[in-house]
Parts: structure tokens; sequence; C-alpha cells
């Protein structure tokens, strides 16, 4: 999994709109990345629904949100439209960019040992840099977590 203080991977995806997304287009802006395992299930929404609630302080404070996950740009826009949704959600079906990220691993669940998406958020510096890793993340509380780590 990339580090604090290690330089974020470039991507390229396509989000809910069928628009090609890039890292490199948010340079000089700060990024909340967030990778998640499935857009309808509780867990996602709620993830989803409170960086939502909160994408304007987000804007205010120089910060882009984007959601990654494996599912496809249908399912995208689907969930973006059900929960109005304000920021890009990225469709990784490829798991290209979970992998380059170390999103992408080993879960258990039940005793069962299977291949799956690790929800972490990353919090990007206008350079490109990770400034924070989320590796446990708050789904109903997760601006609020964030801000406490940051200081914000």
């Amino acid at each position: 999994m990339i580090q604090k203080g290690e330089k974020a991977p470039g991507f390229k995806g396509v989000n809910q709109n069928g628009q090609e997304i890039s890292l490199s287009q948010f340079k000089g802006k700060k990024v909340v990345l967030y990778f998640y395992p499935k857009d309808n299930t509780p867990g996602c929404t709620a993830e989803a629904c409170n960086l939502n609630d909160n994408y304007q302080y987000w804007l205010g404070k120089g910060y882009e949100v984007i959601g990654v996950s494996p599912d496809s740009v249908d399912s995208h826009k689907k969930f973006e439209e059900k929960f109005n949704l304000s920021f890009n959600l990225i469709a990784d079906t490829e798991k290209e960019i979970l992998q380059a990220y170390g999103a992408w691993g080993e879960k258990k669940n039940y005793g069962k040992t299977y291949m799956g998406v690790l929800r972490t958020t990353f919090i990007i510096d206008e350079n490109g840099v990770v400034e924070n890793v989320f590796a446990k993340v708050d789904t109903k509380n997760h601006t609020e977590q964030i801000q406490k780590e940051l200081g914000l």
C-alpha cells in the first residue's frame, strides 16, 4: 500500500459521466481519494453520503473528492443519481488504480479468504504527495475523521 510521504501514483479512469479523469488534472489542488468496495451497499453509501454532505466544505478548503471502485460506469451513474452525489466516481473495472495504490488485496469474511477492495482513503497534497492514509475508515463520520487527523 502507498504510504504517507510517497508520491501518489498517477492514474486515468472514466467517471460516471463517461469522462476521462486523471490525477494530473487536479495538480495544485488537494485530493480526497477514496477507494470503496461496491455501489449501493450500506457502508459505501454511508461513506459517499458523508463526503457528499460535506462536499462544499471540501471544495472550500481546496480539496477535490474522488471515489474509486471496481463497479461499472453505469453502476456509478445510478449510484450518483440515487444519492445526488456531486463528485467523480471512477470505474476501475480492471482494478489498475486499486492495485497501484495497494487498495486491492486479501480479505477475510466468515472464515473465507478472498481478494477484494481494501476500503482506504488517501489525502493527496497539491504536489501529488500522499499527506495521509486512512486504512480504518469510519464510513458514517469520514469527513470528521479526516478533519480530526489533519487538524482542519
